[in-house]
């Protein structure tokens, strides 16, 4: 016993002995009481843990992992709407006092957007949801939130006479065209006379506020419309102008950073170069920028002719003489500088980004000409010399007007 109570009070107190003058055999018992103490099995006198909690908290856990991830995956890689591509048409009825929730879940459901939000943050950015107007609309793909709503804010084209505004088209052009898809309904001189004076329209689109009396020219935007029974000369006119500030907005929303801006032009001035550009240039992307910066170059020398035969066979109607083009008239960028007094046509969207982008380069000439298969081909050239070379080279393939073009 007093072995074992000594055994105790060691393990409470380090300090306490067994006796005041131990001896050599009560330092064994006490040594070997202790090592016995130390490895004793007390597993028996343990209470066992209870681990059922512990396990039901684990695969609760688990579970809400597994959850977290398959929805994180599943948002993820969940199958994105697929949207009509340009050329592919839908059609969509606005139906009167319809909110713009319910307009973005139609334009949804039709494949223009990918969700009825996107409609809805660009009425919401635009301020238009008081300016939505109902009607049966037939939208093609490939247009952007920001498109259709300022398409819907512009009025109804229900299916009707078609009429087709291809690049490059003049006034004149556009009101025989408009004659001939309405019937005559809509003649040439009435299209014509309400498209004379662009200030009637300024003040429902800024872009024409440059523009002063001068007519529409080069902002009939080319396209494919619908035009209904309904519309007069005036409606056309205002759709093919609201088509335009759809296709242009970001070019002259940001103006006052842009290129030509920079170079001294105004909006209209761009226009103007842009349709001297659909006019001398082909299809071809690298070109138009490279037959943009040609005009830019020669308007910034010490020589700033544009030099441009088409500017004359607007005003004469007709491929011009070497005689027409160096004229004293309103048109002829030979004989006065800089740029024409209005756009010659109405450029396409691929020439007004060319005029707003142009190549590098210091190119002042170029030279385009059939090749033996019939396609056109450019040389673009920094002297005079070269391009004399360029037109000695292919003397007999010229395209028509093409050997006067741009020749100093």
């Amino acid at each position: 016993m007093l072995c074992e109570k000594g055994l105790l009070l060691a393990r409470h107190n380090k300090n306490v002995t067994y006796s005041s003058h131990p001896t050599r055999a009560a330092r064994a018992a006490h040594a070997r009481g202790d090592k016995e103490f130390r490895t004793y099995d007390t597993s028996a006198i343990v209470p066992k843990r209870d681990m059922k909690p512990v396990i039901f908290l684990g695969v609760v856990a688990l579970i809400i992992v597994a959850a977290v991830v398959f929805f994180a995956v599943r948002g993820c890689t969940a199958e994105q709407p697929q949207l009509l591509e340009a050329g592919q048409t839908a059609q969509v009825t606005i139906d009167e006092g319809e909110s713009a929730q319910a307009i973005g879940e139609a334009l949804a459901e039709a494949h223009l957007v990918p969700s009825a939000q996107d409609f809805t943050s660009e009425v919401t950015r635009l301020e238009a949801a008081s300016a939505l107007i109902p009607g049966t609309y037939t939208f093609e793909g490939g247009m952007t939130a920001e498109e259709l709503v300022r398409a819907i804010m512009a009025g109804p084209a229900a299916a009707g006479d078609t009429l087709t505004v291809p690049e490059g088209l003049t006034l004149a052009a556009t009101a025989d065209a408009v004659a001939e898809a309405t019937g005559g309904r809509i003649s040439a001189e009435d299209f014509t006379a309400v498209t004379a004076d662009a200030s009637v329209y300024a003040a429902e689109f800024p872009f024409l506020e440059s523009v002063g009396t001068n007519s529409l020219e080069g902002f009939l935007f080319p396209k494919t419309y619908a035009v209904t029974d309904d519309m007069d000369a005036a409606a056309v006119a205002r759709m093919m102008l609201t088509q335009f500030g759809i296709e242009t907005a970001s070019l002259f929303d940001d103006f006052a950073n842009s290129y030509p801006a920079s170079q001294g032009l105004s909006f209209y001035d761009a226009v103007k170069l842009a349709s001297v550009v659909e006019k001398e240039s082909s299809g071809d992307e690298e070109v138009r920028a490279r037959v943009a910066r040609v005009f830019y170059n020669r308007l910034a020398s010490d020589h700033p002719y544009l030099e441009s035969d088409a500017t004359t066979a607007y005003e004469v109607g007709h491929d011009p003489s070497a005689d027409e083009v160096h004229a004293d008239t309103p048109y002829s960028t030979y004989t006065h500088e800089g740029l024409p007094p209005t756009p010659i046509c109405s450029p396409g969207l691929e020439c007004l980004m060319a005029t707003f982008n142009p190549a590098e380069g210091d190119d002042l000439f170029f030279y385009f000409y059939n090749d033996a298969d019939g396609n056109l081909q450019y040389v673009f050239s920094q002297t005079y010399e070269e391009h004399q070379a360029a037109i000695a080279k292919h003397p007999g393939d010229a395209a028509d007007g093409a050997a006067d073009n741009d020749a100093a």
